[in-house]
């Protein structure tokens, strides 16, 4: 984006710290750097170690506007989510592995419990056919009855069932009150895979709705709701990532677009230092007519700083005492 818009970039890295290999092609130092925690793109003209550092060059990041600056900044997070989308395709395409929708209990207090046995397979619900366990939530909340087809045992059942609302845990161990059958999966895995237009429509659903989920947990960090000790760091992730590549490509393609989602939400974060807090700077401007005080810049610069590395440490922090007490 950067180039597109005509800015030099000086240096494109992946890893920080001291360089190990590099190559210059183009007027670009492409490095492998000794810090694997991410990488980072060098324009002319812009420098978050010290942003008064500028240049008034034509091919500077700084002479450009500031919708071009924030077309830039929005370069990285947009092909995290990108790279994301493109690899839940290929994962549509190739075979998804989901919950089955077999069911392994029913609640006794439940609607369903006359109605529906361990083992049932739920073949469609109000005459949407049924291919995985998730589809049966958005049709329960959007439902006052349910007429429903079950295969038990090769034979094909019909049954109305009234879902109940009742008060339950959301993902965040949140009361939430919503309709509910009364029933829970048995574990069972199928594997699906989606025509042309149908994998498009799950993997950009997909990406919204990790997206989304990333959002609100910050959100519920940042009010208390979640414990810091939720924050993970490099440790972590290397440990996720040995674990899910001995369970194949596949799992370890769909850990790779979360690590993206996640890269890519988090740099949109308003934190100076990161995309979003040059967002942040330049819609300022954009608005105001007016750049942002120097002095102001540098102080939240640096402030910015502090909270990543304090982050970073938490979360190393975190890393070390899940594998103590593990």
């Amino acid at each position: 984006m950067a180039r597109y818009l005509g800015v030099k970039v000086e240096v494109f890295s992946i890893g920080f710290g001291r360089k190990l290999l590099s190559k210059t092609y183009k007027g670009t130092e492409y490095r492998i750097s000794i810090i694997p925690l991410g990488g980072y793109v060098q324009m002319k003209g812009q420098d978050d170690s010290d942003p008064s550092k500028i240049s008034n060059d034509f091919d500077s990041y700084s002479t450009k506007t500031p919708f071009q600056k924030i077309l830039i900044a929005l370069g990285g997070p947009a092909f995290n989510f990108l790279l994301a989308f493109f690899i839940y395709i290929f994962v549509a395409y190739a075979g998804w592995m989901r919950l089955a929708p077999t069911i392994g209990a029913v609640m006794k207090t439940s609607n369903a419990y006359e109605k529906l046995k361990v083992g049932d397979k739920i073949v469609s619900i109000n005459g949407i056919k049924i291919k995985q366990w998730n589809d049966i939530k958005p049709i329960v909340n959007n439902s006052d009855k349910l007429n429903m087809v079950i295969n038990r045992k090769g034979k094909l059942i019909h049954t109305l069932i009234i879902p109940k609302i009742l008060e339950t845990k959301d993902i965040f161990k949140e009361s939430i009150k919503r309709k509910l059958i009364g029933i829970s999966p048995s574990g069972e895995r199928v594997i699906i895979h989606y025509g042309l237009f149908e994998g498009i429509k799950v993997a950009f659903n997909e990406v919204l709705q990790q997206s989304t989920l990333i959002f609100k947990g910050i959100e519920k960090m940042i009010t208390g709701v979640i414990s810091p000790t939720n924050i993970s760091g490099p440790i972590t992730i290397v440990k996720v990532t040995s674990d899910v590549s001995n369970y194949g490509f596949i799992p370890l393609l769909l850990l790779t677009a979360l690590i993206s989602i996640n890269l890519g939400v988090l740099n949109l974060l308003p934190i100076p230092a990161l995309d979003g807090g040059h967002i942040m700077f330049n819609s300022y401007e954009l608005i105001t007519k007016k750049a942002v005080n120097e002095n102001v810049m540098i102080n939240m610069t640096i402030a910015g700083w502090v909270i990543l590395f304090g982050l970073m440490i938490l979360g190393t922090y975190n890393d070390i005492n899940r594998l103590i007490n593990n």
